[in-house]
């Protein structure tokens, strides 16, 4: 059914064309006639079906422009929700004197106070911070006539069930309309719609499948401590230009990033820990694609609105099935394709196999990518840019002359563009383990490694090896990779010889075979990282305690 046949105010309709949207969805075909009628409604839904223009489209045609007060209330379970419903607001009212704005906790409240003052007649809110404006007599109630509960059984589980409440017993109007949006419906649900709700007509909407063919889903067998190295392959391999990696808590999200962060990838974080100002900042870095990957808890999988995700990654497999669904149904979206990886340890080998049997749909086991499929990967890439530089660069005449000059001292063409390769192209070594000598490392050198902590606690270092001391950290912009990288080809010992790297603001701690410590301090101290002279030395010695 096209917009224009469900009976819309025509800059309502002039909105819709705008955004894009020509034919209806199956929700808002069923909800916007209904909640024109005025009557209470249940609509039981999955994510990304469309339900927020299905309430958004008809309640504003209820809205007296002329009354400057709060008309609409939508109750939201988190505060990126509330932002996301708010902008769809004001997409829809951009012909109409309508002001829609959001009220959420994080934030200063005075803020908030001050744009309330000027007049609001839709407000989208949490329920802890609308609570809160009502107790201040900032938000009052008097000529509200339709509340929408969005996600409600989220905002259960998240133990909201006294605010909404309190909140829906306080309207004064009791011919008000009371709208209520669910993914489930739970006996907590039904509790809500029989004391708050006035003969509600229910529409559900189900999904033939909970997953849509747009992605393609698969998932690898991975030992704990093996799971960054898997991650960093999967990235540099498939290259997703926008990825989402989940993971289940918020100290796990902290540490994935600052390992991506540390090896060179343009990453950062949210969760439920940081700013609201943060939080809403680093998305706008993602969707303009100023950091092209986002590691995120749950609180990302709904209600934030992100954009032309190629890739998810489960970091971690979800608990809930359901989050499963959610999390990967940030990408494959407006018939687009996208991908999902799942990395699952040996301990989440029962979860993948209930999300399996939950969306009813295979999900193959796919091999962990090898080295060599990696370096064959960052060759391509690295001969495509090369070879754009030398279709694109109009002066290349005086670095011709550097190469002019090596010839005449002897020494090829062949062997400067090695040497320029190795210092620019890294590429990993295979060795008998199945995955690279980053993993080798990991296993006592991953955050969750219980003996790492303890040897970073004591100090102490595995027999056989020395700890060395270098003059470079996380604030020279260097990470872990160059380090090993350096080490590696300066020194000519294999990466897999490396041990544990601690890095810190100013300095670094490598833990290397005692045999080889001569070899390393000799060669890297005659050499750079990142551009950067190096100074090492045992991490014993009095120069380095100075």
């Amino acid at each position: 059914m096209n917009f224009s046949e469900l009976n819309l105010s025509d800059n309502v309709l002039k909105a819709v064309s705008d955004m894009g949207f020509e034919e209806a969805t199956e929700i808002q075909e069923k909800a916007i006639p209904l909640i024109l009628t005025g009557q209470d409604m249940i609509g039981q839904s999955q994510t990304g079906t469309g339900k927020t223009a299905a309430f958004a489209i008809p309640i504003l045609e209820k809205v007296n422009v002329d009354i400057k007060k709060p008309q609409v209330l939508v109750l939201c379970p988190t505060r990126e929700l509330a932002v996301q419903v708010c902008n769809e607001f004001k997409k829809l009212t951009k012909y109409m004197n309508i002001k829609s704005f959001p009220v959420y906790g994080g934030e200063p409240i005075y803020k908030q106070i001050s744009v309330l003052k000027k007049g609001v007649q839709i407000i989208i809110g949490t329920p802890g911070r609308l609570m809160d404006h009502m107790n201040r007599k900032t938000i009052k109630l008097d000529h509200v006539n339709s509340i929408i509960l969005d996600e409600a059984d989220e905002m259960l589980n998240m133990g909201f069930r006294e605010d909404i409440e309190t909140i829906l017993s306080q309207i004064p109007n009791e011919d008000k309309q009371t709208i209520l949006f669910s993914a489930t419906m739970p006996k907590s649900i039904l509790n809500i719609t029989h004391n708050y709700q006035k003969n509600p007509k229910l529409i559900k909407i189900t999904r033939k499948e909970l997953t849509t063919d747009t992605i393609d889903q698969k998932y690898y067998h991975v030992l704990e401590h093996h799971k960054f190295e898997v991650l960093r392959r999967l990235i540099d391999v498939y290259n997703p230009k926008l990825s989402l990696i989940f993971c289940n808590t918020k100290r796990r999200v902290d540490e994935v990033t600052e390992l991506l962060q540390d090896s060179g990838y343009a990453c950062d974080k949210i969760h439920g820990d940081m700013n609201q100002v943060v939080r809403l900042n680093v998305l706008k870095k993602f969707n303009k694609g100023l950091i092209n990957i986002l590691v995120a808890t749950d609180v990302a999988a709904r209600g934030l609105d992100i954009k032309n995700v190629e890739a998810v990654v489960n970091y971690d497999v979800p608990e809930n099935e359901e989050y499963y669904v959610h999390r990967i149904g940030r990408t494959g979206r407006a018939g687009k394709k996208g991908s999902s990886y799942t990395l699952v340890s040996k301990s989440e080998t029962r979860r993948i196999s209930n999300i399996i049997h939950y969306i009813k749909k295979d999900i193959p086991r796919k091999k962990i990518p090898s080295i060599n499929k990696v370096n064959a990967v960052k060759i391509d890439t690295y001969v495509e840019t090369l070879a754009n530089t030398i279709d694109t660069s109009n002066n290349l005449s005086q670095y011709e002359s550097i190469i002019a000059k090596l010839n005449e001292k002897g020494y090829s063409s062949d062997q400067i563009a090695t040497v320029l390769l190795m210092s620019n192209l890294e590429l990993k070594e295979e060795n008998n383990n199945n995955l690279s000598y980053e993993i080798n490392r990991r296993q006592y050198n991953s955050p969750t490694s219980k003996q790492n902590r303890s040897k970073r606690n004591n100090g102490a270092k595995e027999k056989g090896m020395a700890r060395l001391y270098l003059n470079i950290g996380k604030n020279h912009k260097v990470g872990v990779r160059d380090i090993v990288g350096a080490i590696a080809g300066e020194a000519k010992i294999k990466g897999s010889y490396i041990g544990s790297i601690d890095m810190y603001d100013k300095y670094t701690f490598v833990d290397i075979p005692e045999k080889y410590t001569n070899q390393v301090i000799d060669r890297m101290n005659q050499s750079r990282i990142c551009g950067k002279n190096v100074k090492i030395e045992l991490a014993n010695t009095p120069k380095r305690r100075r």
